[in-house]
C-alpha cells in the first residue's frame, strides 16, 4: 500500500500558480489541506508518494488527459436550485414581464453542475412560454458540464423550489431512481452547455445576452483577474442587458460602465 507523504509548501505553490495561470483562480493559503485531499486518489491512481511526482506527470506532456481532470478537481464548487431567489424574482417581476424581444438570451456564465441554468431555464418558461427564448450555461470544468447535460439530480437539491415548478418541469424518479428527479426536456431543449474558459477570450459564436449571470465565482479571483473576466464577460451583453452577481460578492474594485440597479444586479447603458 503506497502512503502518501504530505503536500510541502513548494508543491501547493506548483498547484496554486496552475489553477490562476489556467482559470484565474487564486487559491488561498488555507486551501492546501483541501488540494491534497482532493488531488490525493490521482496520486494514487498513478502509484506516486508525492505532490511534486504527480505534478511532474502532468507536465509531462505523456498523460493529455490529466490537466483537464486535475483542473475538474480543484474547481467543483457547491450549488442548488433557486440560490439567491430575490435574482429569480427580479427576473421575473422587473426584466421578463416587460420584455418584447424576438429570442431571450440568457447565459449562466459559472453555472456548474447546472441548478442555476435549469433554475433559470423554469423561471423563463413561466415568463416567457412557448415565446422564443434559450439558455446557454458554462464552466472551466469538464466534469460539471456532463452533469449538468444529463439534468439528473438528487431530490435533496430542492429546498428552494416551488412545489409547483417541481411537479410541471421535473420527473421524479422510480425504483432504482427513487431519490432522483430528472429535469423536464421541455427545459433541457432549450438550455445547452459548453466549456468556456472565463480567463481566455470568448468563443466567437457566443454571441449577445439580454441576461448574464456570473454568480459565486468572483470570489475565487483577485482585483487585476476579476477587472479582467468582468470586463470580458459584459462584452457579450446587449446593451439595456442586465448583469447578475451573488450577494456576497461585489464590483466596487471593478472599473466598468454597468450602472448598480440593486445591490448584486447591475445595467448595461443603452447606446
Amino acid at each position: 500500500m503506497i502512503s502518501l507523504e504530505p503536500i510541502n509548501a513548494e508543491e501547493f505553490a506548483h498547484f496554486r500558480r496552475v489553477i490562476y495561470d489556467h482559470a484565474g483562480i487564486a487559491l488561498a493559503p488555507e486551501k492546501k489541506i483541501m488540494v491534497a485531499s482532493r488531488l490525493a486518489k490521482r496520486l494514487l491512481h498513478y502509484g506516486l508518494q508525492t505532490y511534486g511526482q504527480y505534478y511532474q506527470l502532468l507536465n509531462s506532456g505523456q498523460h493529455p488527459h490529466e490537466f483537464q481532470l486535475m483542473v475538474n478537481i480543484l474547481t467543483t464548487n457547491e450549488t442548488y436550485f433557486f440560490r439567491e431567489p430575490k435574482h429569480f424574482s427580479f427576473l421575473q417581476e422587473q426584466i421578463i414581464k416587460s420584455w418584447r424581444g424576438d429570442n431571450f438570451r440568457l447565459w449562466s456564465a459559472a453555472s456548474s453542475t447546472g441548478e442555476e441554468s435549469y433554475s433559470l431555464g423554469m423561471t423563463l418558461a413561466e415568463g416567457l412560454g412557448m415565446r422564443k427564448w434559450e439558455i446557454f450555461g458554462s464552466d472551466v470544468n469538464t466534469e460539471v458540464l456532463a452533469t449538468a447535460q444529463r439534468g439528473v439530480y438528487l431530490m435533496d437539491r430542492l429546498d428552494n423550489m416551488d412545489k409547483r415548478y417541481l411537479d410541471k418541469y421535473c420527473l421524479k424518479g422510480v425504483r432504482s431512481q427513487d431519490g432522483y428527479f430528472r429535469v423536464d426536456e421541455k427545459i433541457r431543449n432549450r438550455v445547452s452547455f459548453g466549456q468556456v474558459n472565463l480567463k481566455t477570450a470568448l468563443p466567437k459564436s457566443l454571441g449577445q445576452f439580454d441576461v448574464i449571470f456570473l454568480r459565486n465565482v468572483l470570489i475565487y479571483f483577485d482585483t487585476e483577474t476579476k477587472q479582467d473576466i468582468v470586463q470580458r464577460v459584459i462584452s457579450a451583453l446587449k446593451p439595456g442587458g442586465y448583469f447578475f452577481i451573488s450577494h456576497s460578492e461585489t464590483l466596487h474594485s471593478v472599473k466598468t460602465e454597468l450602472a448598480m440597479v440593486t445591490p448584486s444586479i447591475y445595467q448595461k447603458p443603452c447606446k
